[in-house]
């Protein structure tokens, strides 16, 4: 069946969802007449239809392959890597059907949110910008906490050679705590528990940014929505280029174990 007005994009939206860059840039692209339709020069507000070809400076732009964006509820037990010999790597855990990696990592032993995607570009801006993102954590320890725990926490704390950045932490329980983060320093809570006398017993990541792990069961994933990826783009937009993505219909496969 060919190609009807209905399948057609404007030439700016496919050049940015093609990853090659913002609209804002394919605009200033097609502008310099640096575009081509079929080896035709473009001009703004040209519609684009499936089999067309377009290029710019005269090479060929593929179509970036769809955005996967996932949260992942992470089992104590499991690594975030994607080394397969580890047998316990995060990826042969969820078994998903497509390639992706986590962003960031999560420790070992403790459990909670992480993100999954095969969109390399999102992964860097959100590294580039970790400092400035804030990740919530639930935390048990081994045995009562204070008032005095609870400033000392907040207020830094000696790890690996610095001082922990001030940080937002309340009591939720007797031998229980919220912290959130903006650093990523190494098993840092651990550490900073552990300068304190404490041990660490469970630690749950329960949000990373905006995205929060609500009642996303242990073990499993599901898509971001829509809004959440509208709001991550919005977030990470000062680290580089901005990409335009769709929330895929279909849901993951998960794979619960033991």
């Amino acid at each position: 069946m060919p190609a009807s007005n209905d399948d057609a994009i404007s030439i700016n939206k496919y050049i940015s969802a093609s990853g090659f860059c913002s609209r804002r840039e394919a605009d200033k692209l097609i502008e310099a007449y640096r575009v081509t339709i079929n080896d035709e020069l473009a001009i703004a507000g040209t519609k684009v239809l499936p089999g067309d070809k377009i290029a710019i400076d005269g090479e060929k732009i593929k179509s970036k392959k769809k955005p996967i964006y996932l949260a992942f509820n992470k089992p104590a037990g499991i690594t975030s890597t994607t080394d397969l010999k580890d047998k316990t790597n995060i990826i042969s855990y969820i078994n998903f059907p497509k390639r992706i990696f986590p962003v960031g990592r999560l420790d070992k032993d403790s459990e909670g949110l992480i993100f999954l995607t095969n969109d390399g570009d999102i992964v860097n801006k959100i590294l580039r910008a970790s400092n400035h993102h804030e990740k919530e954590y639930i935390v048990s320890v081994d045995k009562a906490i204070d008032a005095g725990f609870i400033y000392k926490m907040a207020n830094g704390i000696p790890v690996l050679g610095t001082i922990t950045k001030k940080c937002f932490v309340r009591q939720e329980g007797n031998r229980k705590f919220r912290i959130v983060l903006t650093q990523g320093l190494n098993r840092q809570i651990r550490r900073m528990c552990e300068f304190l006398g404490y041990e660490v017993k469970t630690l749950t990541r329960v949000r990373i940014m905006h995205i929060n792990i609500g009642n996303l069961p242990l073990g499993k994933t599901r898509y971001f929505t829509a809004p959440e990826i509208e709001k991550l783009n919005e977030l990470v937009a000062g680290s580089s280029k901005t990409v335009e993505v769709s929330t895929p219909l279909s849901k993951p496969r998960n794979k619960r174990k033991g």
